[in-house]
């Protein structure tokens, strides 16, 4: 799932079109895992984040123009976008395509939600404002719980692919949560849209020839289903999704935005099962259950903030 930096929590009553626009959004989060496994069928890990990222910003910057907005100029502005989408982008989807090689996209969707953990805890580390209450400490604690139980004890210890692939998809997570943190240091000047625009435009340009290096040059010629699950994972879970979630962030706060990674989980499980006759084991279930909890409580927290 994508990361970018949100304001302080505030108490504002939600409208059912935000709750609707909420659940939208941990839809498309939700597919987008079965759609880059789809597309890893045929295509490698680099090129399909070159794709993602290369289309996701060419759809943002049409937006952008439409919306009369325009590139910046400020040479640290963009080297502050390079390292936004390196932590942001490259990293992170690089990891979590090489992993979904290897494990259940229900379950890299499941690990992928202990993105909110580790993201408090960078902000603690970072930022004194945010140091972890009791009730931050507790959440953080139980999400911990949940995301070894969904992992594995054993993988945590195992260097087999599979456990690799589990071990990758926690360090994207680390990777996000980092670029949260980024965000918050570096680019509040500019418009979010834009900000979304530029740190693609700027990963596009690390993904494309790293891709390049070490895959070779991307095939044009792709099955339908390839192109579709490209069209799906760039323009809807990535470009749309940034626009969805600023919607949802200026109307509902950050606090509400937890819902997402408790939604998409289970979209991503079923989906998995029903398109590519996945099964998980009890524990991803258990470790999810537990994940759950402690969201709630981080969520919780986020709330009373003032």
């Amino acid at each position: 799932m994508d990361r970018l930096d949100h304001p302080s929590a505030r108490s504002r009553r939600i409208s059912l079109g935000t709750w609707a626009l909420l659940a939208a959004l941990g839809a498309i989060w939700g597919a987008s895992f079965l759609a880059i496994r789809t597309a890893l069928d045929e295509i490698p890990p680099l090129t399909s984040v070159a794709h993602r990222v290369v289309w996701a910003a060419l759809a943002l910057w049409l937006v952008a123009l439409w919306r009369g907005l325009r590139a910046p100029c400020d040479l640290r502005l963009w080297a502050a976008y390079l390292a936004m989408g390196l932590l942001n982008n490259v990293i992170p989807f690089s990891l979590m395509a090489w992993g979904q090689l290897h494990i259940e996209t229900g379950l890299t969707a499941i690990l992928n939600a202990g993105t909110a953990i580790w993201g408090v805890l960078a902000a603690a580390l970072f930022f004194a404002e945010e140091r972890l209450t009791a009730l931050r400490a507790l959440g953080v604690s139980v999400g911990f719980v949940g995301v070894i139980l969904a992992t594995g004890f054993e993988n945590l210890t195992a260097f087999d692919p599979r456990a690799l692939a589990q071990l990758a998809v926690l360090a994207a997570g680390v990777s996000y949560a980092l670029a949260g943190v980024w965000a918050r240091a570096r680019l509040g000047g500019a418009p979010p849209l834009v900000n979304a625009a530029g740190m693609l435009t700027a990963s596009a340009a690390v993904a494309l020839p790293l891709s390049m290096a070490v895959e070779g040059p991307p095939r044009l010629a792709l099955q339908s289903e390839t192109w579709a699950a490209i069209a799906y994972y760039a323009l809807v879970s990535t470009a749309l999704a940034y626009v969805l979630y600023y919607r949802i962030l200026a109307a509902a706060g950050p606090a509400v935005l937890l819902v997402v990674t408790l939604i998409s989980p289970p979209i991503a499980v079923a989906l998995g099962a029903a398109v590519r006759a996945e099964a998980l084991p009890i524990d991803a279930f258990v470790g999810f259950g537990v994940l759950a909890v402690g969201l709630g409580l981080l969520g919780a927290e986020s709330k009373r903030a003032p």
